[in-house]
């Protein structure tokens, strides 16, 4: 069991990683302006529960994969990369909200949970949480405690984003302005993506 300090300390740990400006936040709030709250909620689980998958396997030795094949990291670093740059020429031409129900889609649960995998954000978060809050004498446990807390945590915290994406709609009614939401967006969610890959 984790002492009550380190616990806590991860609840913070994972309510300011999952909270701050990151690929997955800014689609959210993308999303949340384009299609609103409802249709964004399987983009939201998808999050969700892929990232808490992810720490789980990460924790459980894929993660270690990097150390013996360091090539695979540059190569993922750089297929996410690349995949971020098409998500976010979608966004760039994305329709006004109107057009958001019939012609977009947002983005599908599935979808969701697999673009954790190349999010360079959501691996830095993953392998952080795993190296510093688990313990080695009881290190199964620990991985699963720190998984289920990002899951309990992360929903709630990037349904925000989203939210804010929902209450921006009103000020977007103009579709002039909602093509410029959209281009802003997209250059933040490539912007977002510096910090990681430099490191």
């Amino acid at each position: 069991m984790l002492p009550l300090d380190q616990f806590l300390a991860l609840l913070v740990f994972s309510f300011v990683t999952s909270a701050t400006p990151g690929p997955n936040n800014m689609m959210l709030l993308a999303s949340g302006v384009n299609f609103g709250f409802a249709r964004t909620i399987p983009h939201m689980l998808g999050i969700g529960i892929g990232f808490m998958l992810m720490v789980l396997l990460v924790g459980l030795g894929i993660g270690q994969l990097f150390a013996l094949l360091p090539w695979l990291h540059a190569t993922l670093k750089i297929a996410g990369f690349a995949y971020m740059l098409w998500l976010a020429w979608k966004i760039a031409n994305a329709g006004t909200i109107g057009e958001g129900r019939d012609a977009g889609r947002p983005m599908t649960f599935l979808a969701a949970a697999a673009f954790q995998w190349v999010n360079p954000k959501a691996w830095a978060m993953a392998i952080s949480a795993v190296a510093t809050y688990t313990l080695a004498d009881d290190y199964v446990f620990s991985v699963a405690v720190v998984a289920l807390t990002f899951g309990i945590v992360n929903l709630p915290t990037v349904s925000t984003w989203a939210l804010f994406g929902v209450w921006l709609r009103r000020f977007l009614s103009d579709p002039h302005t909602v093509k410029w939401f959209n281009r802003t967006m997209a250059v933040l969610l490539v912007a977002s993506l510096l910090p990681v890959l430099q490191g």
